[in-house]
């Protein structure tokens, strides 16, 4: 799948993710938080969900998954999430302890330490759930966790927003249907 063609898959799937959870406003909301977190230490962003090491394994899965999530403070607004739900911090803390633990039998080191050809090895095999059953199960699951707070986070900052091309609620002086939006309607419709 082309880099393109994913990343579109992805704004798809945060937004389909969006709709059914947290708001775009709470989102931002998050990202907010991290920005005055940041402000307030002096420009680094302190965990606070995670240790150092689990927050290094965050940060590089982020930017494996999404290359230009980091920009977007994704690892941060997960952190945060994560730091506010148990529930939530559980399924990252004890997702990294699982990646980590399958690191070290397959390439000697952990996800972090590991070099980057074996980390996307590792996750071309958790990425399927085709894989989901059996030693990988508990990755796929984890992976399907990652994956969508990583594209929801990059999606809901504002260079995400930006990406979508969103302008914000304007007014406008005129609306026109797009003719291709009716023309496939019609193709479609029953009547």
């Amino acid at each position: 799948m082309s880099e393109h063609s994913r990343r579109d898959l992805l704004k798809n799937l945060s937004l389909t993710a969006l709709a059914a959870g947290l708001s775009t406003v709470d989102a931002q909301h998050v990202h907010q938080m991290a920005a005055d977190e940041k402000k307030a230490s002096g420009g680094a962003y302190k965990a606070k969900a995670f240790n150092d090491h689990e927050y290094a394994t965050l940060r590089k899965m982020n930017d494996i998954i999404f290359p230009g999530s980091l920009e977007g403070g994704t690892s941060e607004f997960i952190d945060l999430l994560c730091s506010r739900s148990p529930e939530l911090s559980a399924i990252f803390t004890g997702g990294f302890a699982w990646t980590d633990e399958q690191m070290m039998k397959r390439y000697k080191a952990s996800f972090v330490d590991s070099k980057p050809d074996q980390q996307t090895e590792f996750f071309d095999l958790i990425a399927y759930r085709k894989n989901g059953a059996g030693e990988l199960g508990p990755g796929v699951r984890f992976f399907e966790w990652i994956r969508k707070m990583t594209s929801d986070g990059y999606y809901t900052s504002a260079i995400g927003i930006k990406d979508l091309g969103f302008m914000g609620n304007k007014g406008m002086a005129k609306f026109e249907i797009p003719a291709e939006a009716i023309q496939y309607a019609l193709k479609r419709s029953p009547v």
